[in-house]
């Protein structure tokens, strides 16, 4: 049983290598991978954008002045839709609370004069493109809501550390950028986790991909 799941991440780990070496682009150096210091110049600062609803979201729907309209546990279905009262079904995923609310409130018109509708997003996901993933040799690996500031540090935290099997200094964000092809950055996770190298700690952007490769020996 040990044998086979020895080879079982072995098999893992050469898919990863696949991954890693087509992602070769914009300047990529011979390996297919850029440092951390090459990755901050290439990288634009992030704009600050409205959170977008995704798929697994959980929302409230207030409506002002009636209460029979509101709903204040409303998840967003995976395909996108939520039903609220009076409203069977209405896309949410892809918009902002604002505009939601005001979707609600021109279905509602048809029933209630002004309808005055507030969104508020109680749990976070976000749509795919939002997310920041981590696949490979992590304790827990996850897709994670990205959120203003974070860094490999925190994805480090929320993965639980690293595998004993894990290579930790030959990982890899595999990112895009914009129309151009997605570019491959070296993070050392063993001196950033062990040894405190605060150098390491790569701000992370929404759609990142954390590719944690296994060691061979």
């Amino acid at each position: 049983m040990i044998r086979l799941l020895r080879v079982s991440r072995i098999f893992v780990g050469f898919a990863m290598l696949a991954l890693i070496g087509g992602c070769s682009g914009v300047g990529a150096g011979e390996t297919g991978t850029i440092s951390v210091e090459e990755a901050a110049k290439l990288t634009p600062p992030l704009q600050q954008e409205d959170y977008i609803i995704g798929a697994g979201d959980g929302l409230s729907v207030f409506v002002y002045r009636n209460p029979d309209l509101s709903e204040a546990g409303v998840s967003v279905r995976p395909d996108g839709r939520i039903s609220v009262p009076l409203i069977e079904d209405i896309i949410a995923a892809g918009k902002n609370p604002t505009q939601l609310a005001r979707e609600i409130e021109e279905r509602l018109r048809k029933f209630i004069i002004e309808p005055n509708v507030t969104v508020i997003v109680r749990s976070f996901i976000g749509p795919p493109d939002r997310q920041v993933r981590v696949i490979g040799e992590a304790s827990d690996p996850i897709a994670i809501p990205f959120r203003d500031n974070m860094t490999l540090l925190d994805i480090m935290i929320a993965t639980k550390g690293l595998t004993k099997y894990a290579a930790g200094n030959r990982a890899v964000i595999v990112r895009r950028m914009g129309t151009s092809k997605p570019i491959s950055i070296r993070v050392r996770l063993n001196d950033l986790i062990k040894d405190g190298d605060m150098g390491q700690n790569i701000s992370m952007m929404p759609g990142d991909t954390l590719v944690i490769p296994q060691s061979w020996f």
